[in-house]
């Protein structure tokens, strides 16, 4: 199987606090990996790396072999890597629908003259994202939101959405942090169905999450931060049973 990502030895330091120490994993194409750890272990800063965020202070990342550590989230974003955040970040006082069609900006080509103009590329690329917009939230059971304010949604539906309005920058890698934090046991259910839907098209994810049963579930790999270095990697059955990560969780005295 190809390798997407590729983190080598990534270190990332804020002052004198080590946050990310020589941190290495590879998520492999069309596959669910998972990065769990316990709060403060470095998931989101490895994210905030990844996605440009953050600059690293040492090592590399690479994706499909192109070095895009320290590039700007837009360049990253170009290249086929997109993010939701673990606090949604949507546009509240716009719809639904135009909150994903933001996201299908990263792949049209109109500039600022064709949109005074309104030319006819300019035109048919507008209603080509609002069709690839209206198909996404259906895809992510929103089409009847269309409409609707994203800030008048519910929480579990404003999570979807994030998610669509990735999924419209047409992705290959799409890196989720935290996507059920806050939801039922049916709407986490529901994330997960959605998740193994979007790996049968043929999408690679990456997935930070603190429910580990969801994690275990639906995830190939897994691989465990514990203050900012990985001490497991690997099927989640094997991640699961490792001393190691029972003594990250519990305590070493419980373990």
């Amino acid at each position: 199987m190809s390798v997407l990502l590729q983190v080598d030895a990534v270190g990332k330091r804020f002052g004198g606090v080590v946050a990310l120490d020589g941190v290495s994993l590879r998520v492999d194409v069309g596959e669910i990996y998972g990065l769990i750890g316990p709060n403060g272990a470095g998931k989101t800063t490895l994210f905030n790396c990844m996605t440009g965020l953050y600059t690293v202070s040492s090592g590399a990342i690479r994706l499909d072999g192109a070095t895009i550590h320290n590039r700007k989230p837009h360049e990253i974003v170009a290249r086929g890597f997109a993010r939701t955040f673990q606090n949604i970040r949507l546009f509240a006082n716009m719809t639904a629908l135009e909150n994903v069609m933001v996201g299908r900006h990263a792949r049209t080509r109109a500039g600022v003259i064709g949109a005074v103009l309104r030319d006819r590329r300019t035109r048919a690329e507008e209603a080509d994202s609002r069709a690839r917009a209206h198909a996404l939230l259906e895809f992510v059971g929103l089409a009847h939101k269309a409409r609707s304010l994203a800030g008048h949604l519910a929480y579990g539906e404003q999570r979807r959405l994030e998610i669509a309005r990735a999924l419209a920058t047409e992705p290959r890698l799409l890196a989720l942090d935290e996507p059920v934090a806050g939801m039922n046991p049916a709407e986490r259910r529901q994330m997960a169905d959605l998740f193994l839907q979007l790996r049968a098209r043929g999408l690679t994810l990456l997935l930070i999450e603190h429910d580990v049963k969801l994690v275990m579930g639906v995830c190939d790999r897994v691989a465990v931060l514990d203050y900012g270095r990985k001490i497991a990697e690997g099927p989640p059955a094997a991640v699961r049973n490792d001393p190691a990560v029972i003594a990250a969780y519990l305590g070493t005295e419980a373990a």
